[in-house]
């Protein structure tokens, strides 16, 4: 027999769409149900005949959904947003039913989803520790063993006696996940609400997590961080639009995520001389991202592998001495860096730099180190000029693409890698004096 924590078989969650009728006096829902009663034997003889646009329109948030988690697993839920990792989380833990299929859990569940999930506004910090293990079924000497420990893993003892609607978001998920954890639960459900902390807690939690399962506790975990699945789970799984796409290695699976998000903005073209961007000198053709590890164009990189940027342009007039440049900027509009192929450092450099260039299409290539960008969202504004370094197009904000940390050059660090733009791997080396 299976030493399975939790067993899902042909799961499948349904949400009827449309708005929610709200009523401000009791009289007024009483009137309404009356008129529908009164209405209700026309419905139903127009029902025999009525159109398929009548009836309500349905969102499959979940659709067959089948997997088994043994004890003591830590596993990943990825995906896009609006791919039913959060709903499955939510039947998981109960909080919600579905529409067909079974699930069948073994031991204690704590969860740690929406931020106030589980909290009662009114009752102060020491209240809801309490009436939390009371839900999941301790004692209140059970729950008095553990409350030092989550008073002091939550950090909030100063406000413990404050209702926990004065609390700030950040002290509500440092307390909620400190109730979560630290009251005994055989399996453990997380989901991205972690990304309310701070960076500390945010790696105290990953910590936490950690232990539990060297102890033998279930661990699920919803999150966008892949560093996070790649470092800390031992499987994950892959939804896309309500069902499993995936389930294996963390490696194997987030390969396949970002497979599935590269898309073709990772270039853009301009196939005629006469609408490209430019003048009767040099024409743009193109500017494109890629990685050797990808096939074509891609707006979605690892941050661990080199990105080249192309620039691809029409010289236009014989004997002409171009370059190509670019600027990259973050998301908050700063300027990361500005380069070009202009020869300045060794004759390594581009060779056509200082050359005379035929009239033709060419391709001028910046490779951008791995692990050198931070995790993030960039900017290309592409360059091509006459030398000396005198512009003849500039044009802005041409491409992005996102930088994703899989986890490949973080070892043990789990949280986001604050600080700068740029975030190169340098060497150290540390000798006894």
């Amino acid at each position: 027999m299976s030493d399975f924590a939790l067993r899902v078989e042909g799961l499948t969650k349904s949400f009827r769409l449309g708005h929610r009728v709200s009523y401000h006096r009791f009289s007024e829902l009483i009137e309404n149900v009356a008129t529908n009663l009164a209405r209700l034997p026309r419905r139903l003889m127009s029902a025999r005949g009525a159109s398929p646009t009548n009836s309500p329109e349905m969102f499959q948030a979940l659709d067959d959904v089948s997997f088994e988690i043994q004890r003591g697993e830590v596993v990943g839920f990825i995906g896009r947003n609006g791919a039913g990792k959060s709903t499955l989380l939510k039947l998981l833990s109960r909080i919600t039913y579905p529409t067909h299929g079974r699930i069948e859990i073994r031991g204690r569940v704590g969860s740690l989803l929406e931020v106030g999930t589980g909290f009662h506004p009114e009752l102060t910090g020491r209240e809801n520790i309490f009436m939390n293990g009371a839900v999941l079924g301790m004692t209140r000497r059970e729950i008095r063993k553990k409350f030092d420990e989550i008073v002091a893993f939550s950090e909030v003892e100063r406000f413990l006696d404050t209702a926990v609607k004065h609390y700030s978001s950040g002290m509500y998920v440092r307390l909620a996940f400190a109730v979560a954890a630290h009251l005994e639960p055989e399996i453990l459900i997380v989901d991205e609400v972690l990304a309310v902390g701070d960076a500390a807690f945010q790696q105290k939690c990953l910590g936490k997590m950690g232990s539990a399962s060297r102890q033998g506790k279930t661990v699920l975990i919803v999150s966008h961080s892949l560093p996070v699945i790649t470092n800390l789970c031992k499987r994950a799984i892959l939804l896309e639009k309500g069902k499993i796409t995936a389930n294996g290695t963390p490696a194997e699976v987030v390969k396949q995520y970002l497979a599935n998000v590269r898309s073709a903005s990772g270039e853009v073209v301009w196939p005629s001389q006469e609408t490209a961007p430019g003048n009767d000198m040099v024409r743009l053709h193109a500017v494109r991202v890629v990685q050797s590890e990808v096939e074509g164009a891609t707006a979605d990189v690892d941050i661990a592998h080199d990105i080249s940027v192309k620039i691809s342009y029409w010289n236009l007039i014989p004997n002409q001495q171009l370059y190509a440049a670019l600027w990259l900027k973050d998301s908050n509009g700063t300027f990361v860096l500005a380069t070009s192929n202009v020869k300045a450092i060794s004759s390594t450099d581009d060779p056509w730099y200082g050359t005379p260039q035929p009239v033709g299409l060419f391709e001028s290539t910046c490779t951008i180190p791995g692990n050198f960008l931070n995790e993030g969202r960039y900017t290309i504004s592409a360059i091509v000029g006459r030398v000396p370094q005198k512009t003849t197009i500039l044009q802005e904000s041409v491409l992005t693409f996102d930088v994703h940390d899989t986890g490949s050059m973080r070892e043990e660090y789990f949280g986001n890698w604050t600080g700068p733009v740029i975030r190169p791997r340098l060497p150290w080396n540390t000798v006894q004096s």
